[in-house]
This record gives structure tokens, C-alpha cells and sequence, in this order.
């Protein structure tokens, strides 16, 4: 996969209110990813953008984030509501390296208000980095989507993003760090994420990493995305593309054929699991629900 075009960008706004439930704001000090994920369906938002370019094939680090945040948050009395970073695109994708908006900004909230209910959903163990910064905030999370566990199979669906087991392993160290961690699961894909053993194994090793909570989401069936995947499938997987095609035919039918193992896996592990549920256009899922 080609290196995303990085062009840098300013922004007038930076805590956006959201429609995501059971968050007031989020902050995507970035536009644009360079994960290249097969089944993202993001894409639909370039329709509203004012820049053309292929989604995956760029990132746009809004340079003035952190100081539009700081002034944002200095015109308000108090900060109420949870916040996510990460909904359209990842806080820790690649770009956060060079130029720190993620890390910048963590620091505006820290100093704003310590108690600030923050969440973070992230593909990237450069997280790690701000585990001091983390830990300043005293109600922060951090969320990991891992969609398979094993890296050669997430290197041909997510190009750009960290191996999973870079994944796993940052969760474990800010989880020994006091930090609260979770996972999301997301999208289940049929007969990859849940072919026999992959899920047990990804749970086991989640729990060992030391997370309690695991969110499953399910694949947005969005054209762009199906024909994408349907190409990797036929290419990669093709022992799966029979599952593939329940799925699309019988969501809900394919869904509920999880909940039994996934309670069962719960059970074993000593956490809290929420299966996915099929999905319609209405919602966006970029965390817990």
C-alpha cells in the first residue's frame, strides 16, 4: 500500500458536538486516515468535503487544533458531557508521530478541567506514548478496535494501522499503568473474526491483556465496502465468502447464531461482552454504545 499524501490543514473549530450516543463532543484533531481499512465506510463523508482524494490515501493534521481547542474551552464555564477522540478518523494514526495534535490537545484538557469524562478509540499502540498524560485525567479510557487477532490477516483488511499485537500489547501496558481499557471488536466479520477459534482466541487474549469491557460491532453492509471486502475475500479468504453472503442476505439471522458463544466467552474470561447488532444507516458506531 502507498504511503498516504500528508497535507497539513487549519480548522475553526476543534469540541464538536456529536449525535454519537452517550457522547456530548468529539475531537478528530485529523482529516482524513491512513489505515486503508477494506471495510471502512467513512468514505461517505467526502461527499460533504471540500478536498477530493481516495479515503486511506490521505491525511490532513489540522495544525491549529490544539490552540482552537484551548480557546474553545476557555469560553466555556464548564465542561460537561463525554468526549471521544477518534470518530471519522484515528487520533493515533501515523501523522501523530511527527506532529502531536493528539498529544497537544490531551494536554488542553488535562490543564481545562482534570475530571473531564474522555474516551479514546484507537488502531495504533502510539498511544502508549501518552500514558503520563492519561493518567492526568482522571475519568479517561482508552478503547482498541481489533478486528482479528492475527497479523497477517489484518495486515491484507488494515494496511496502514498497527499489527494487532502491537494493539494488545499497549493495552496491556496502560492497563498495568492504572489506565482503564476496552475493546471494540469491529465490524465482525463473517468467517474471519468468527471462524472457529479466531474469537475465542481474541477474547482470551484481551482478558489477558487486562481488558473487562469488549464492544462488537457489525460490518456496515455500505456498497463501497462490501465490494471491497468481496474482492479480498475471493483473493485472500476464500473459504469465507460463503459467510460473507449470509451475512449480507440474513443479518440479523447471522448475528444471532453469536450470542450463545459469545455468552459462553464471557463466562470463561470474567468480562463483560456486547454482541453486535445488525446494522441501518441511522446509526454510527465509534465506541460504546
Amino acid at each position: 500500500m502507498c504511503e498516504a499524501v500528508v497535507k497539513p490543514i487549519h480548522c475553526k473549530t476543534a469540541l464538536s458536538r456529536t449525535g454519537i450516543g452517550g457522547y456530548r463532543y468529539c475531537l478528530n484533531p485529523y482529516f482524513g486516515c491512513a489505515h486503508g481499512c477494506l471495510y471502512c465506510y467513512a468514505d461517505t463523508i467526502l461527499r460533504f468535503a471540500s478536498r477530493a482524494g481516495k479515503w486511506g490515501g490521505f491525511v490532513a493534521p489540522k495544525v491549529n487544533f490544539p490552540q482552537v481547542l484551548t480557546r474553545e474551552l476557555q469560553r466555556k464555564q464548564a465542561l460537561s458531557g463525554r468526549i471521544i477522540l477518534g470518530t471519522v478518523t484515528d487520533a493515533y494514526q501515523p501523522a501523530e508521530a511527527e506532529f502531536g495534535l493528539t498529544r497537544e490537545s490531551l494536554k488542553v484538557l488535562a490543564a481545562a478541567d482534570p475530571e473531564a469524562e474522555v474516551e479514546l478509540l484507537t488502531k495504533s499502540d502510539l498511544v502508549v506514548r501518552d500514558a503520563d498524560l492519561l493518567g492526568k485525567l482522571q475519568n479517561c479510557s482508552v478503547g482498541f478496535t481489533v478486528t482479528v487477532s492475527d497479523d497477517g490477516v489484518a495486515a491484507v483488511l488494515e494496511p496502514g494501522a498497527a499489527p494487532p499485537a502491537a494493539r494488545l500489547r499497549a493495552a496491556g501496558r496502560l492497563a498495568a499503568a492504572g489506565i482503564e481499557v476496552w475493546a471494540f471488536v469491529a465490524p465482525v466479520l463473517p468467517g474471519i473474526t468468527d471462524a472457529p477459534g479466531v474469537l475465542e482466541r481474541l477474547v482470551s487474549a484481551l482478558s489477558e491483556a487486562g481488558v473487562r469491557e469488549v464492544y462488537l460491532d457489525a460490518l456496515n453492509p455500505y456498497p463501497a465496502s462490501v465490494e471491497r471486502l468481496t474482492a479480498a475475500y475471493r483473493r485472500n479468504f476464500p473459504r469465507a465468502v460463503k459467510s460473507l453472503e449470509r451475512y449480507l442476505a440474513d443479518p440479523s439471522g447471522y448475528l444471532g447464531a453469536l450470542s450463545g458463544r459469545l455468552t459462553a466467552l464471557a463466562r470463561r474470561h470474567g468480562c463483560f461482552i456486547k454482541p453486535p447488532r445488525p446494522w441501518d444507516r441511522r446509526r454510527f458506531t465509534a465506541g460504546r454504545r
